[in-house]
C-alpha cells in the first residue's frame, strides 16, 4: 500500500474533521441539541484517530534495534486497534450515555433548548456544511484506495488489507457520513414536529453506529496483530520463484509472516540436489534468495533450509 497515498487520506480526514469538531460543538453550545454533542465527540475521536495513524507510519520508519531486530512496522497496527478502542469508546458509548440522558429530560418535561433557540437554524447549516466536507474526505480515501482494491467488492478489501490506514479511514468517513444523516434526522424532526425524542432517537443511532464501525476495525486489527500471513497471491509468487530457482528442486514447506503492512518474513524449508559441496549449498540458498526478492520486494527476513528430498512434507 503506498504510505504517501495513505497519509494523503489520513490528512484530508484530519483536516475536515478537526474544523468540523469546532463547528458541531458551537452548534451544540448555541442550541443544546444533544445529536451535535455526540457528533461533536464523534469528530473529536476521528480527529484523534487520524493523529494516532499517522504517528503510528512514523514510528514504522525507525530502524531495526536490537530489542527489536525485526523493526516496527507493526506500529500502524497498534494504531488501528487503539483507532477501534477509542471509536467504541469516546465515541459510541458517550453518543449513547448523551442520548438516554437527552431521553430523560425530554421524559421529565424540561424545555427543549433546540426549539427554544433562535439559533435552531444553526445546526442545520453546520450539517450541512459537514456532509460536504466528509463527502470531499470520504472521496479521497477512495480514490486513494481504488488502485489498491482492484476486482475485490469493498468488504474483501477492507478485510484483505494489510496496511490498516485507507480501511480505517475509509470506514471512519462511511460512518462519520451516516452519523451525520442520523443527526440531521433528529434535528429535522424535533424541528418539524417539537418532539424532542427524534433527538434522542438520532443520537442513539450514531451511538450505535459508532459501536458496530469500532467492533468491526477491532477484529480486523486483531488479526493484524496476531500475525497474518502474506496474500494467496504473494505466497505463490514466493513459492514459484524459489522452486524455479537453480539448483532447488522443490519446496518443502514455506511460511510466511507480515511484519508490517511492506514488510513480510519468508521462512522455508527446500530440497536441494545431493551433493558434498557447503559451497553449491550455499550458491543454491543465494539463487534462492534472489528469486524471491525479485518476485515480492516486501520481502525483509527472508530464512532458507536446505535439505535432501526424502519425499516427506515436514
Amino acid at each position: 500500500m503506498s504510505a504517501h497515498g495513505g497519509n494523503r487520506a489520513i490528512i484530508a480526514a484530519l483536516a475536515a474533521n478537526g474544523f468540523i469538531a469546532i463547528t458541531k460543538f458551537g452548534a451544540w453550545a448555541l442550541t443544546g441539541a444533544a445529536s451535535m454533542l455526540a457528533e461533536g465527540v464523534h469528530s473529536v475521536a476521528d480527529t484523534a484517530n487520524q493523529i494516532l495513524l499517522l504517528r503510528g507510519g512514523a514510528v514504522a520508519k525507525r530502524e531495526a534495534t536490537e530489542e527489536h531486530p525485526f523493526g516496527y512496522g507493526r506500529a500502524p497496527f497498534i494504531s488501528a486497534f487503539l483507532v477501534s478502542v477509542i471509536l467504541f469508546s469516546l465515541g459510541g458509548l458517550f453518543a449513547l450515555y448523551e442520548a438516554f440522558h437527552k431521553y430523560e429530560e425530554v421524559a421529565a418535561g424540561h424545555p427543549n433548548e433546540l426549539l427554544e433557540s433562535q439559533w435552531w437554524w444553526v445546526p442545520i447549516a453546520v450539517l450541512g456544511f459537514a456532509i460536504v466536507a466528509e463527502g470531499f474526505s470520504f472521496r479521497t480515501a477512495i480514490r486513494e484506495s481504488l488502485p489498491l482494491k482492484g476486482t475485490k467488492s469493498w468488504p474483501q478489501f477492507i478485510r484483505s488489507a494489510k496496511s490498516p490506514d485507507l480501511p480505517v479511514i475509509l470506514l471512519e468517513d462511511f460512518a462519520a457520513l451516516l452519523g451525520l444523516v442520523f443527526a440531521l434526522m433528529g434535528v429535522g424532526m424535533t424541528l418539524l414536529t417539537h418532539v424532542g425524542y427524534w433527538d434522542v432517537a438520532g443520537t442513539a443511532l450514531i451511538g450505535v453506529l459508532l459501536i458496530l464501525v469500532a467492533v468491526t476495525l477491532a477484529m480486523e486489527t486483531r488479526s493484524l496483530l496476531l500475525g497474518e500471513a502474506a496474500t494467496p497471491e504473494a505466497v505463490a509468487g514466493i513459492s514459484a520463484a524459489l522452486a524455479g530457482a537453480d539448483g532447488v528442486l522443490r519446496v518443502i514447506h514455506l511460511k510466511t509472516l507480515h511484519l508490517g503492512p511492506s514488510e513480510i518474513l519468508v521462512a522455508a524449508k527446500i530440497a536441494v540436489e545431493p551433493t558434498e559441496s557447503a559451497a553449491r549449498v550455499a550458491e543454491v540458498i543465494d539463487n534462492a534468495e534472489a528469486a524471491i526478492r525479485a518476485a515480492n520486494a516486501e520481502v525483509t527476513a527472508l530464512y532458507l533450509e536446505p535439505d535432501i528430498d526424502r519425499n516427506v512434507t515436514a
